[in-house]
């Protein structure tokens, strides 16, 4: 006997509807897109069973806060706390959806409050270790080219703060790379950031080595058989350093883009200036650094001082 599907036809055109205005208007990026439908069909998965029935849009606008406490209760031994408030604000960002489309409207969903989550610090590398990374980095393949693309990129990410998709981004027509560069980050916004001398020539020095032919579309930084490089593969690579250098698990790209910003706040860079070149929407995103300086300061407090 086939299994019954848990959303009827009507609830999942509107889920669609949805998905679409979110990749359409809003411009949320196909792996959001990913995790928004998959918290989603958990919740209308969980909601079949709670009702006993497939989920129409008439289960939906009843719903009570118990019903919704439910579903948060059935996902405490299987899911982080973050990723249950994520699903939250998820199936809320639904709700919210179907009230302006006209569709229906259900007030105890937009009062329903998450998991408290620990505020987590950024897991920044030390200056050190984040120096011995980038030259250690370019020892790890036997081709001479592999070698110069790894320093290349993670002298990239570290010295201008980027995400992995970021860098990944960029395409030969963005070099050589100027004072300046454009990176289009998370909800397509746009920003500038520097570019160091450093950064500029390892990238150029990388494009002169690269044995395949670029042209102006062609990703700047590909694999070892021509494609764009898969950010797996750049991982993968950190976990050989981590394994070789004796750094931290918690060594992976956005690591560096942690210590860009950890290391300009230790060496009198504003919040308000890291803010813009990482991209953050809040200040208070930007604001979790000053916690890791203030860690830095009291950990080399209670190392040399002599009363400590």
């Amino acid at each position: 006997m086939s299994e019954v599907h848990p959303i009827a036809p009507d609830t999942n055109i509107s889920m669609l509807a949805w998905l679409a205005h979110l990749r359409d208007v809003r411009r949320y990026s196909p792996h959001t897109l990913i995790g928004y439908e998959q918290d989603l069909r958990q919740f209308l998965g969980f909601l079949s069973g709670h009702v006993a029935a497939r989920v129409t849009l008439a289960h939906l606008a009843p719903l009570e806060a118990r019903d919704f406490r439910a579903w948060l209760a059935s996902r405490m031994h299987d899911f982080e706390a973050s990723s249950t408030a994520r699903a939250l604000s998820t199936v809320k960002h639904f709700f919210r959806y179907l009230e302006k489309q006209g569709t229906l409207s259900n007030a105890p969903i937009i009062a329903m409050r998450g998991p408290k989550l620990k505020k987590s610090i950024p897991k920044a590398l030390a200056e050190g270790q984040a120096s011995a990374a980038v030259e250690g980095i370019g020892e790890l393949h036997l081709e001479a080219w592999v070698n110069l693309r790894d320093v290349a990129l993670l002298i990239l990410i570290y010295g201008c703060g980027l995400r992995i998709s970021e860098a990944l981004s960029l395409t030969h027509g963005d070099v050589p790379l100027k004072e300046v560069l454009m990176i289009t980050g998370k909800g397509k916004k746009q920003r500038m950031v520097p570019v160091l001398p450093q950064v500029a020539e390892a990238i150029a020095v990388y494009v002169a080595a690269c044995p395949y032919p670029f042209s102006g579309d062609m990703a700047l930084f590909v694999g070892a058989r021509g494609k764009p490089l898969d950010a797996a593969v750049f991982q993968l690579q950190l976990r050989k350093l981590r394994a070789l250098l004796a750094l931290p698990e918690t060594t992976t790209p956005h690591a560096f883009r942690h210590s860009f910003a950890t290391h300009l706040l230790s060496s009198g860079g504003d919040l308000r200036s890291i803010q813009e070149l990482l991209g953050h929407e809040s200040l208070s995103t930007t604001q979790r650094y000053t916690q890791v300086d203030r860690a830095r300061l009291l950990s080399a407090y209670k190392t040399a001082h002599p009363r400590a």
